[in-house]
């Protein structure tokens, strides 16, 4: 009798731990139930009657982020114009395109219908009032590398999935632990930048750039270095000459491919940088200016690892990165 009991105990006890860990995944992925409340990064207090199914949003983070928590956007912004994010592979090509990050069309955003907008705060500020006519409007600091964890979080509470945007986050920091423990502790730091910019001096982003922090994890120097005002708001970059970037003596730059050429490129310094110097470069996508949604991040540190320490990292597939998380979107 008490073997039977023993044997069925051996069997009852797995399926059980099954069965908790299966209905915790569950939970990570249900959407909560309304009424409820979302704070944003201005205080303001955004309440749901029903769970937003029309998501619009203002920068690609919010298009990012809900199509990893299993949200199609129906409208979203762009950075260069024409030009699909490829780090989110086709989920764009069927959504309204309200203009530039900087200067959405409300019009058309209004024409979309949302139930919910997510957007930059810095370039939505002016007209949060509009916004809010139109829809709950969810107004985010991205900036530096703390703003993604939050951001992500409070998106995935605006859409229901609490759960499920912390399970996001999570598991980018073991994607983070494991890419560090691979390149840190082993290699020599290399001297990067990060610019952005099409006049005649790119545009270097300090080490608190979200993008410059997954560098800095990776075990890359910026030689741009911090930012001497932290407190300022959006101040993370400096307009930094060619000479000035060539007395910093980086080993790669890493420059933003905005889809022209920038004027620096036929600076002759410019040029001695790279036939003399044998300085690096690098032409980045979408994703490194806007790295804060759980995709890009992701994407984000598998390219900079290869680029910074290519004995160790190969190139990244970013189809494969992007699918791993876009397979739950409708």
């Amino acid at each position: 009798m008490i073997d039977r009991k023993r044997r069925a105990l051996s069997f009852a006890l797995p399926a059980s731990i099954a069965s908790l860990l299966s209905s915790r995944a569950r939970a990570a992925t249900q959407t909560q139930g309304a009424p409820y409340r979302v704070v944003d990064d201005r205080g303001a207090t955004l309440r749901f009657d029903a769970v937003p199914c029309r998501l619009a949003t203002v920068s690609y983070f919010g298009a990012d982020t809900a199509l990893a928590l299993g949200v199609q956007p129906v409208a979203s912004t762009f950075l260069v114009r024409g030009r699909q994010p490829a780090y989110l592979l086709d989920r764009m090509e069927r959504v309204l395109d309200l203009g530039q990050r900087a200067s959405p069309s409300l019009e058309l955003l209004a024409s979309a219908h949302p139930d919910l907008i997510v957007a930059m705060r810095r370039y939505t500020e002016a007209n949060a009032a509009r916004l809010q006519q139109i829809a709950p409007y969810l107004a985010l600091d991205l900036e530096v590398r703390e703003d993604s964890d939050r951001g992500i979080e409070r998106v995935g509470a605006a859409l229901g999935r609490p759960g499920a945007a912390v399970a996001l986050n999570r598991r980018f920091v073991d994607v983070l632990a494991g890419f560090r423990a691979r390149s840190v502790s082993r290699m020599r730091a290399p001297r990067y930048l990060f610019v952005w910019g099409t006049g005649a001096a790119p545009w270097a982003f300090y080490d608190e750039n979200m993008t410059c922090s997954l560098l800095g994890a990776l075990g890359g120097v910026n030689v741009a270095g911090r930012n001497p005002l932290p407190a300022r708001r959006d101040n993370t970059a400096f307009q930094m000459s060619l000479e000035t970037l060539l007395i910093a003596k980086p080993e790669i730059v890493f420059v933003y491919d905005d889809g022209g050429a920038p004027a620096f490129d036929a600076n002759p310094v410019w040029q001695y940088l790279i036939n003399v110097r044998r300085v690096r470069i690098v032409r980045v996508g979408d994703h490194w200016i806007e790295s804060f949604g759980p995709i890009a991040r992701h994407a984000v540190l598998a390219e900079a690892a290869a680029h910074l320490h290519p004995g160790q990292f190969a190139t990244p597939d970013l189809r494969a990165i992007a699918s791993s998380y876009l397979a739950r979107a409708a």
